[in-house]
């Protein structure tokens, strides 16, 4: 064999030598360990305090719903507030997202609701239901307020194929009102109301008098039920007090709602799309600003008027 051709093969011997020593020689610190598991010894080896991510949370020294006493002295009271505390306050993304969202319908939520007579902390029972989102649920409720046809039917909103109500922020909060209002008659306190939009009033009543005890924190409810109230009041707290959760949102962070225009329509729009082109606007705008329209066109009834909104 010629001894040229052994040339590149020394070469490469003497180079995996070099980098085997260089191996040896390295100190462990200069070592790279992988990224979870430095993260994880630094977190063992930090003091309780400084662990921002597993941080322990204080519960306040009083709270309320809608001007009615939490029994926090009540052992499992306090334990089912802070299940519900530590389950949304760690779910940051949730959480942060929600926050953002809340500026673009809390403020004409509170105005609604306090217009109807019905407590402020109620704006907490739509997060509760829907994350303030239009959302549908398996059982067939829909909108912020999860309502259900029937119901929605029997407080006075329009359900067909062209238009569900259920999705009109405004028309749908009047409607909630009016069973808490209707509720608050029957039950005599806001947390059994509370309660009751969860589990139907009279299904509260029957464990209400099956149970021989009418306060909502002495009852043995269903899991949904028992912990509904619980998550109400968690975000209660959380919104009330962001930064001792670690919430620091800027004014800049929250979304914003467009500035819109009113259209009153008397007749029927055959093609919402092109409707919505003649108004210089688009069939996304029509639809994300007004989610009660349901399908591709809106049949009127005599003397029935619908207001469309869509941005200036």
């Amino acid at each position: 064999m010629n001894k040229s051709h052994l040339v590149p093969l020394y070469v490469l011997i003497i180079i995996c030598l070099v980098m085997a020593g260089y191996a040896l020689w390295k100190t462990p610190e200069e070592i790279t360990v992988e990224p979870s598991v430095a993260n994880v010894q630094l977190l063992q080896s930090m003091p309780l305090s400084s662990r921002d991510t597993i941080r322990l949370f204080d519960l306040p020294g009083e709270l309320t719903f809608a001007g009615e006493k939490v029994p926090l002295e009540i052992e499992d009271v306090k334990e089912r507030l802070e299940r519900e505390i530590y389950v949304n306050a760690y779910w940051q993304s949730n959480m942060i997202l929600l926050m953002k969202r809340s500026s673009k319908f809390l403020p004409d939520i509170e105005k609604m609701l306090e217009e109807n007579g019905i407590p402020d902390d109620f704006k907490y029972l739509a997060m509760a239901e829907s994350a303030l989102m239009n959302v549908a649920s398996p059982a067939g409720a829909k909108g912020f307020w999860q309502i259900l046809e029937s119901t929605g039917k029997e407080y006075g909103l329009e359900i067909s194929k062209d238009v569900d109500e259920r999705y009109h922020l405004k028309k749908a909060t009047y409607a909630a009102s009016r069973y808490f209002t209707k509720a608050h008659a029957r039950f005599g306190d806001w947390t059994g109301v509370a309660a009751s939009y969860n589990m139907g009033q009279s299904g509260f009543s029957r464990r209400q008098e099956d149970q021989m005890v009418r306060n909502y924190y002495d009852l043995y409810l269903n899991d949904e039920t028992s912990r509904y109230l619980f998550r109400i009041l968690a975000f209660k707290v959380i919104f009330e007090n962001p930064g001792e959760f670690g919430f620091f949102l800027r004014e800049s962070d929250y979304y914003q709602n467009p500035s819109l225009r009113k259209i009153t329509v008397d007749a029927d729009i055959k093609n919402l799309a092109n409707w919505a082109k003649k108004q210089n606007s688009t069939y996304k705008e029509l639809k994300l600003y007004n989610p009660w329209l349901r399908d591709k066109d809106l049949n009127v009834k005599r003397g029935k008027t619908y207001e469309i909104l869509l941005p200036e």
